[in-house]
């Protein structure tokens, strides 16, 4: 599939985090048009003022109803997605097993989870049109959760199993498309490595690292790709 101008458009949602601002770049510098989605349309605009080929999108992507019209904007402006990025995330903790509190988890699910469940569902016919990609970030906590961060951890284990059911229904569909988990332990910027310079964030990944990564996905082979997890943490 390809967009309505003929070149490759992928959708990248949180698009206003670092990784997302990192992630839109690359992109663009790969000749791809992104659609840059957020929540908030002022600090989408500002974040990608005075950058061709981003068409901003606000879009509450815990609603489901919401999202598809999203995706048919997508599929009327655009020809449809080439590529969906899901870096939408979060994160709350505790001290322990009895500190994790509903409210945290709740907010850990809809943020994470739910909005991975909506886009996923709503773009998945676009991508398996084609060579599609989809991709999100996971976490090394679902390999190895602890007390303190065990809702987290949980809600990143069912991030990395929709994956894999999504990648499933790929190839069962016979499609080229491809789904991917990234997994990192946790992300840096370059904002935060200048505001902690006494800091080494060891095994963190740096978002310019992980748009790299990411940006690569669609020239891979599905094969190699789809239902994979790729370690992106930083040794």
């Amino acid at each position: 599939m390809s967009g309505a101008s003929g070149g490759r458009t992928a959708v990248v949602a949180g698009a206003t985090s670092a990784s997302g601002l990192a992630l839109t770049r690359r992109l663009l510098a790969d000749g791809l048009t992104v659609v840059a989605v957020g929540s908030d349309a002022t600090r989408l605009e500002a974040a990608f003022a005075g950058l061709d080929g981003v068409d901003r999108q606000a879009c509450d992507l815990t609603d489901g109803a919401a999202v598809g019209l999203l995706a048919e904007r997508v599929r009327t402006d655009h020809g449809g997605a080439d590529a969906l990025f899901h870096l939408v995330g979060g994160w709350r903790g505790g001290r322990g097993i009895t500190t994790q509190s509903t409210a945290d988890y709740e907010f850990l699910h809809r943020s994470v989870f739910v909005t991975l469940f909506n886009t996923s569902r709503a773009f998945y016919e676009q991508l398996a049109g084609g060579a599609g990609r989809l991709a999100a970030v996971t976490a090394t906590a679902v390999a190895a959760p602890t007390a303190a961060n065990a809702s987290y951890a949980a809600v990143k284990a069912s991030v990395d199993a929709w994956l894999q059911a999504v990648a499933q229904g790929f190839a069962k569909d016979g499609t080229g498309a491809a789904a991917t988990a990234v997994v990192v332990k946790a992300l840096v910027d370059d904002s935060m490595l200048q505001q902690h310079p006494e800091r080494t964030f060891p095994g963190f990944t740096h978002v310019d690292d992980l748009a790299r990564i990411l940006a690569s996905l669609p020239g891979a082979p599905a094969g190699e790709v789809n239902g994979a997890r790729i370690d992106a943490v930083r040794r």
